[in-house]
This record gives structure tokens, C-alpha cells and sequence, in this order.
């Protein structure tokens, strides 16, 4: 028989739900599972496991774990269980001759769009300003301007990025959707849009006519350091800056110096260069930074074993992977 490994790091409350999940998904396989991020022995001494093992599992594998994958005579399915692969294709051991998957959740997706739009009103409302008012007793009323006078756009056009940002058209802003990876015409709420790679001198007139900018970019060599001081400048004075994708695209000295002398108004921040955030970094005390601990969109257990069992059947039958990792793209 053969059998599915599970290697990488969940948080402790998570193991056991995934456990069950899995084994709900794809019944009558053997499982191994090894979570932390120590190496399995029994990999290295148990030549008849590795034959029998197939199928590989990982959340955020550990360099010696990685090892041990690329070690594997029979595996044919990489999959994570997490959206972004940066942290995966960046190794350089990783096993490029197995086809690598990525997680893409329905569930983490409308989870997503949710925050979003939890952040685009909270700054578009001054939300954040009236919290503000509170720690200070003060009962003032704050401006409260049109919608369709706010534009959004959002930077990243995949699944995460169109889910957000139809979900922001619906509740009248004006949005524009941007990515890297080729032009297209998508619509939504009777709304026309362009997403593609504009030049860069297009871009900066995107931008400046941006009230709030959503990053959901995939962070590859390209886009790492994307929000640099030059960009962040491209926005127009008062603009705020979410971020939901990964903290490497943001050099954070830029972005501080941005809130600092005024230009930027305010920046959500969920994703971040070094995590957990060191208690000395400046976005706690800033007065102008919402923190958020990388929780504007979690896999689900149930939804996200669905979809492994998707391609691990897939995969063992010979038909085309879902959201396969293109590693020319690196995403």
C-alpha cells in the first residue's frame, strides 16, 4: 500500500484537526506524520518506507526535511498545505523534478476578501481614526466621504486578488486590479476592468490615482521590496497601504519613513519580513500601523483537505494538477 507523509510545522492546536481531516479526505492510505521541524529517522533507516511513500504533504518543511523529500525514490506529489511557496522554492535542495502544488482554499479565500473589506472601511470610514477618539474620551463626528470617491486597487490578480476585489466592488468603490503576470478583461457589478502589466510609467499613474492599495502580489524575486520609497511616493498624499500577502514585498524603513512625514495616512499590516514580529519593531508603537499576526486568511482543515484529496487523486491517475507551481514564474 502506499503512503501519504505529512512533514513541516502546524500550530499545536491545528494537529490534531488536520490529522482527522486528511484521514477523512483519503481513507485506505497509510499516513506518516511528522510535525516539527526535525527530520524523521526512521526516513533515513527504513528503506521499504520510503519506497511505499508517494504522496508528500508539507507546511513550511525545515531545510533537513527537505532533504529527506528529495530522498524519496517514488514520490510523485509535492503539496502544500499553505498558499504561499516562496519559502519552499527559495531552497535550494528543494526537489524541482517533482511537481510542487499549492494551496488555494475556497474557505482562506472568502476568509480573505473578508478582511479586506474590513480594512478598506475601516480606512475609507476612519474607523481607525474614531478608535483613536476613544482612548482619548472624545465624541467628534469625522468626515464621511462617498465610496465611489475612494478607488482601491489591488495589486495581484490571482484567485485571492479578483475575490477581493469583487468583493469591494460590490459595495461601490471604484477598483482596479493589477498584476504581473499577463492582461485580461474581467468584470464585475457592471464594472469593466483591465488587469495586466502596465508599463512602468502606467503604474505610477494607477497608483497615484489610488486611495488605498491591497498588496496580494506572490512574492518572487521580482516583486520582493516592491513597496520601496519610490513607490510609495507613486501614491497619492494620504493613501494607506494593506497588506496581506507577504512581508517581503514591503522594505519597512520606506514605508515607516512614508507614515512619518505624512504622506501615507495609514498602513494595515498582516504579513511581515521577520515573524513573529520582534517586540522592538517599530509598527507596534506607530500610531498610524494596525497589527495583525498573519491571520487575515487561514487554511481550512476540512476545505483544504478536500482539495488535497483532489490532487492526490490526480496525481496517482495521471491528470492535471490544481494550481501546479510554475517554477519559471515562481509561483
Amino acid at each position: 500500500m502506499t503512503t501519504i507523509y505529512l512533514c513541516g510545522t502546524l500550530p499545536q492546536h491545528d494537529v490534531a484537526i488536520w490529522q482527522d481531516a486528511l484521514r477523512q479526505a483519503l481513507p485506505g492510505n497509510d499516513w506518516v506524520f511528522n510535525i516539527g521541524d526535525q527530520p524523521w529517522p526512521a526516513l533515513d533507516s527504513d528503506a521499504a518506507l520510503r519506497s511505499r511513500i508517494d504522496i508528500a504533504l508539507v507546511a513550511n518543511p525545515s531545510p533537513a526535511q527537505v532533504a529527506q523529500l528529495a530522498a524519496l525514490p517514488h514520490l510523485r506529489l509535492i503539496q502544500s498545505l499553505w498558499a504561499g511557496v516562496e519559502k519552499l522554492t527559495s531552497q535550494p535542495d528543494w526537489p524541482r523534478h517533482i511537481p510542487l502544488a499549492r494551496m488555494v482554499d475556497p474557505r482562506m479565500t472568502q476568509a480573505m476578501a473578508q478582511t479586506a473589506v474590513w480594512a478598506v472601511l475601516s480606512l475609507h470610514r476612519d474607523f481607525f481614526g474614531y478608535q483613536d477618539q476613544q482612548a482619548q474620551r472624545q465624541w467628534l463626528e469625522r468626515q464621511q466621504p462617498l465610496a465611489r470617491n475612494c478607488p482601491v486597487t489591488v495589486l495581484g490578480a490571482g484567485e485571492l486578488g479578483l475575490a477581493v476585489a469583487r468583493q469591494i466592488a460590490s459595495l461601490g468603490y471604484p477598483v482596479r486590479a493589477w498584476s504581473r503576470a499577463g492582461t485580461r478583461q474581467i468584470s464585475w457589478n457592471g464594472q469593466q476592468a483591465v488587469v495586466g502589466e502596465p508599463a512602468a510609467q502606467d503604474l505610477d499613474a494607477l497608483l497615484a490615482d489610488t486611495r488605498i492599495a491591497i498588496n496580494l502580489l506572490p512574492l518572487t524575486a521580482q516583486t520582493r521590496g516592491f513597496y520601496n520609497a519610490a513607490r510609495l511616493a507613486a501614491l497619492p498624499q494620504g493613501a494607506s497601504l494593506i497588506n496581506l500577502a507577504r512581508g517581503g514585498h514591503v522594505i519597512d524603513d520606506d514605508l515607516l519613513a512614508a507614515l512619518d512625514n505624512g504622506h501615507l495616512h495609514r498602513a494595515v499590516l498582516d504579513v511581515f519580513n521577520t515573524e513573529p514580529l520582534p517586540q522592538d519593531h517599530r509598527y507596534w508603537t506607530h500610531p498610524r500601523v494596525t497589527v495583525l499576526p498573519h491571520i487575515a486568511a487561514k487554511t481550512s482543515p476540512e476545505t483544504g483537505a478536500e482539495l488535497v484529496a483532489s490532487n492526490v487523486a490526480a496525481s496517482r491517475s495521471g491528470q492535471p494538477l490544481q494550481h501546479q507551481v510554475e517554477w519559471e514564474r515562481g509561483y
